[in-house]
């Protein structure tokens, strides 16, 4: 099985910067596309970027697209959202997660696998 550890996230001010990575066990990432996702209290688990398994194809949420950034470096086992210009409507846990679906990949039910989380908090 794959085990994913996220890290990276903390307290910023809003307009800072924070880098996420998640680290993923086993010897078949390159296997996997790789998503993000956050959820802030009260509210739903949210699409935020994925990854193609070659690292080739990305796609954004609405919300984040020009500001943040997902990348994954194959000979590490690691993904990586790069997050600019953060707004406090960016607050919530972010997690990562591994899928073999091609297609779908807003939807957290095509992930097979996810992370514990790492929050991240934007104050204003």
């Amino acid at each position: 099985q794959v085990q994913l550890v996220e890290s990276g996230g903390g307290l910023v001010q809003a307009g800072g910067s924070l880098r996420l990575s998640c680290v993923a066990s086993g010897r078949t990432f390159s296997s996997y596309a790789m998503g993000w996702f956050r959820q802030a209290p009260g509210k739903e688990r949210e699409f935020v970027a994925a990854i193609s398994r070659s690292g080739g194809i990305t796609y954004y949420a609405d919300s984040v697209k020009g500001r943040f950034t997902i990348s994954r470096d194959n000979a590490k086992n690691t993904v990586y959202l790069q997050m600019n210009s953060l707004k406090p409507e960016d607050t919530a846990v972010y997690y990562c997660a591994a899928t073999t679906v091609l297609r779908g990949w807003v939807l957290g039910t095509a992930y097979d696998y996810w992370g514990q989380g790492t929050p991240v908090t934007v104050s204003s």
